[in-house]
């Protein structure tokens, strides 16, 4: 399974994307990668964002830059992103990736939401996600239209606590997604609904 995050200059959000996600899905046949729907080829990370890597351990001075393809596009199984216009950039390039591209609050909430109502299901990580992409048309209309489906907006040029506070949300996203991949997600969240009821 191939996952892309995709930004717009490819050296702020959406390698900072890559690094978490490959960080903590070490160990699996998952592949990680990046690009930028205006990316210039060949740039390193922005220094805020490689400082924030650095800070949890994560080295990112091999990465450099990408121009995302329409090749790049359909070689993914699901697509990260962190703004509407950039999901329309994608889709743009090939309109089939409609089905497997989603803003990050927007699939973190959709993982919760399938946890939650045990939709999340398969053996291996790559199988657990693909049932959350398969099940996102229905689910969609579903969700209630909070400020939790948003924007992730780009801290390039912003001071370094702008850039934490992405990094932040990103980190807040990424961990919903995964602790709804975890097969006993649902005994925690059912011993929790008990507690309240």
């Amino acid at each position: 399974m191939l996952i892309m995050f995709v930004c717009t200059g490819n050296i702020c959000r959406s390698p900072m994307g890559e690094l978490l996600l490959a960080h903590y899905l070490a160990g699996t046949t998952v592949r990680v990668t990046s690009a930028g729907t205006r990316g210039l080829p060949q740039h390193p990370m922005d220094p805020s964002s490689a400082k924030l890597m650095s800070s949890v351990g994560i080295d990112s001075s091999r990465f450099r830059s990408k121009r995302l393809t329409a090749d790049m596009v359909q070689s993914a199984d699901l697509i990260l992103c962190f703004e509407e216009r950039q999901r329309k950039d994608i889709v743009s390039l090939d309109p089939s990736a409609v089905q497997y591209t989603f803003l990050l609050t927007e699939f973190a909430k959709l993982c919760e939401y399938c946890g939650q109502h045990r939709m999340v299901v398969g053996l291996t990580i790559q199988q657990r996600l693909y049932s959350v992409i398969v099940s996102a048309p229905a689910i969609r209309p579903l969700l209630p239209k909070v400020a939790d489906i948003a924007d992730i907006e780009d801290p390039h040029g912003k001071d370094f606590g702008e850039f934490r506070r992405t990094a932040e949300q990103m980190n807040q996203a990424l961990r919903m997604v995964l602790t709804c991949m975890r097969k006993h997600y649902y005994d925690e969240f059912a011993n929790k609904a008990a507690k309240i009821s």
